[in-house]
């Protein structure tokens, strides 16, 4: 029998910082249209539910994971056109292998860098794993500094550089002459860059191209913009000596056999995504002429399946579009760069109707 009393006694045991840190919030959405976390507003369609639920419904959940997650590291290695001499590592979602790195590079005074504002994890993982996080901020644009970012590399030396190609939340592509000036600065000091895809179905261009003529360079993609986002899965590309490392620190059976099978049937029918990012990316368009008629908003460019507003009162604006039932992310605490902006994401062209004018009604 435990008494309440121990609560207190017992919290000592857990890290002052930890005490101090703020969980990762997610929105209550009940009875509201969901466009606060760029998930693929379609679902599968009904027939292939079906099949999706015969093949599940067949799986051995009694035992654990085996060889079919070979199997799906195989096909996405050909879904993503992956170089010669590298390998493949899964991980229960993108999350899992950010802190990942984050152990795998913990040497004693080791730093992770990234832009800011920027995907809030690679400081998370970097603070957990008792690593510095260094934040470079981005110009007022959210373009990449280089002459800061140069410097930081120089003075700091990190283990690990993150660059999310296109950004979270400010949804752009940055200048690829930069990017590469940082991955050379970071190469040079025997440093990491990893390269995060996780919109690149959504984006004009890829690093896959040339990620097979550097050496420390690796490349993170997810299913959950895919159209995935229940199923929980990332994958993880580099040299393959280079994987090997990262890959000792990864938890057993990581992987469900439910996680597994639904991949694996995703890339099955790849067209079927194909086709929904195709509409969600002349959705995008088609939210960009609405923004365009609201002389009050500012939208910065999109590459990935949401876009970043500047409104006159982001608070005023986010809980008006709340009370019409519109769900959007307010971002506009997380950076001072990014004061009053809300973040939304792309939806059916349903949604977007709904969403446009809850904007318009709340500015």
């Amino acid at each position: 029998m435990t008494s309440k009393t121990a609560t207190p006694v017992a919290l000592g045991r857990i890290r002052a910082d930890v005490q101090s840190m703020h969980a990762y919030a997610v929105q209550d959405a009940r009875g509201l249209l969901k466009l606060d976390a760029m998930e693929n507003p379609y679902g599968l369609p009904p027939e292939l539910q079906a099949v999706l639920g015969q093949r599940l419904g067949a799986l051995a959940l009694n035992r654990y994971p085996g060889e079919r997650g070979a199997d799906l590291q195989r096909a996405l290695a050909r879904h993503a056109a992956m170089p010669e001499g590298f390998a493949l590592m899964l991980g229960n979602g993108s999350d899992e292998l950010i802190s990942l790195l984050a152990m795998a590079c913990d040497l004693p005074g080791a730093a992770i860098l990234a832009p800011v504002p920027g995907f809030v994890m690679y400081a998370m993982s970097a603070q957990l794993q008792g690593l510095r996080f260094v934040g470079v901020p981005l110009t007022a644009d959210f373009e990449l500094d280089e002459g800061a970012m140069l410097d930081a590399i120089a003075q700091e030396k990190p283990a690990i550089v993150y660059l999310a190609y296109p950004n979270n939340p400010t949804a752009n592509l940055w200048d690829d002459a930069v990017i590469e000036k940082i991955v050379d600065a970071q190469g040079a000091q025997g440093g990491l860059v990893v390269i995060d895809e996780a919109y690149q179905p959504f984006a004009g261009r890829s690093y896959i191209d040339r990620v097979a003529r550097r050496e420390h360079v690796l490349l993170m993609r997810t299913l959950s913009k895919f159209g995935l986002a229940g199923v929980r899965l990332g994958y993880l590309m580099g040299p393959a000596a280079l994987i090997a490392e990262v890959d000792k620190v990864r938890p057993p059976y990581n992987i469900s056999v439910l996680n597994c099978e639904c991949a694996l049937f995703a890339l099955e029918h790849a067209d079927v995504f194909e086709r929904q990012a195709a509409d969600i990316r002349s959705q995008r368009a088609r939210i960009f002429e609405g923004l365009a008629r609201l002389p009050a908003v500012k939208a910065w460019p999109s590459e990935a399946n949401m876009i970043l507003v500047r409104v006159p009162d982001a608070t005023k604006t986010f809980e008006g579009m709340k009370a019409a039932g519109v769900l959007v992310k307010n971002v506009s605490k997380m950076h001072s760069l990014l004061a009053n902006c809300l973040r939304l994401t792309v939806g059916t062209a349903d949604e977007n109707t709904r969403m446009l004018a809850a904007l318009e009604a709340s500015l």
